[in-house]
């Protein structure tokens, strides 16, 4: 089992818990030596004393704080301790407070913690307290000689203690020049709004951290690997000049860019929004649900209107066969005209009748 950072308790109310600290998180950087430039040899660093200028081992190295200029007050770690005892070696559970009220900002360094001789059941009883509540524990702890906020949380089988920063330790964002909070005083329209929803929709997917992996790690690994094989093992790349940039303005079309992103979905998503702001603007003019037949009456109107042109074209290339059909139009009209007076008859008769 691997060596504890820190042995103590957790401690709310009467309630006591045996718990160990541990190592959460390992690094995984890449391990770059310093070299002397002139002969490409590693540099060190010493431990030195600065008044001889002689070199100082761990054993003689102790801790003070300069309380004035020169002077010290020598601190061992027993007296770091006695400083105040039960702050070193509990976790002092403050408060309990939904997790989403916490800002990812406070966050720090995450510690494993599993019990101590003896803690198992009252070490379960907290851990599914927290996992039953849906909330996490704040607390304080001092590591070494710094007191930290820190956060206790159930993941899984376990109880993770983050440490946290004080809030005199986050910056006020008032200086730096955010957009609005309102979408519409940040210029954002709904179809971009709509377009970008979809497109976080179609990337949206199960969280699975084993997918992750430092591929910038592997690319510098492989840039060695291709300069030990070329034997460029002591050339030193110098950096090509910065090619300036063309001049181009800050107007950016958001909606061909999400277009782009979303593919051929983006023009559905796009045609469909257009559809809906049309129907809206029918909606509101006529108030009614006969937006439809007047939407096909400009079509209708135009092919009408595009056949009286065609037929005035043709009327113009033969007047003289108009004429000569006018005789005989005439006629058909004229033997069409007594069939009013019968009309008119028959209804006078239908008035006598009642």
């Amino acid at each position: 089992m691997a060596r504890s950072l820190w042995k103590g308790a957790i401690s709310f109310g009467l309630v006591h818990i045996p718990v160990e600290m541990h190592t959460a998180v390992q690094s995984h950087d890449l391990d770059l030596t310093m070299l002397d430039k002139r002969d490409f040899s590693p540099i060190g660093f010493k431990r030195y004393n600065k008044s001889t200028g002689k070199e100082v081992s761990w054993d003689n190295i102790i801790k003070g704080y300069e309380y004035k200029d020169g002077e010290y007050v020598v601190l061992s770690d027993e007296d770091l301790r006695q400083a105040n005892v039960k702050a070193t070696q509990t976790i002092d559970i403050l408060a309990f407070v939904d997790a989403a009220d916490v800002p990812l900002t406070y966050y720090e360094t995450p510690y494993y913690l599993a019990p101590g001789r003896g803690g198992d059941k009252v070490y379960a009883l907290l851990r599914e307290t927290l996992r039953q509540a849906g909330r996490i524990a704040i607390a304080t702890v001092v590591i070494r000689v710094r007191q930290h906020l820190c956060a206790l949380v159930c993941v899984d089988d376990s109880i993770i203690l983050n440490t946290l920063r004080f809030a005199e330790e986050i910056r006020s964002t008032s200086e730096l020049k955010l957009p609005p909070k309102s979408v519409k005083s940040a210029g954002i329209s709904d179809k971009e709004l709509k377009m970008a929803l979809s497109l976080v929709e179609g990337m949206t997917e199960e969280w699975n951290p084993e997918q992750y992996h430092d591929t910038y790690k592997n690319d510098v690994l492989a840039l060695v690997e291709k300069k030990v094989k070329a034997k460029q093992t002591k050339s030193i790349t110098v950096a090509a000049p910065e090619k300036k940039e063309a001049a181009s303005s800050n107007v950016v079309d958001l909606v061909a860019l999400l277009k782009q992103s979303l593919g051929g979905k983006g023009k559905k998503v796009a045609d469909d929004e257009d559809e809906d702001t049309a129907q809206e603007a029918g909606d509101e003019d006529s108030g009614e649900e006969e937006a439809a037949p007047r939407v096909r009456k400009p079509a209708a109107a135009k092919s009408g209107a595009s056949k009286a042109r065609n037929a005035s074209t043709a009327r113009a290339a033969a007047k003289p066969a108009a004429k000569s059909a006018a005789k005989p139009a005439a006629k058909k009209a004229a033997a069409k005209a007594p069939a009013k007076p019968r009309a008119a008859s028959s209804t006078s008769t239908r008035r006598k009748a009642a």
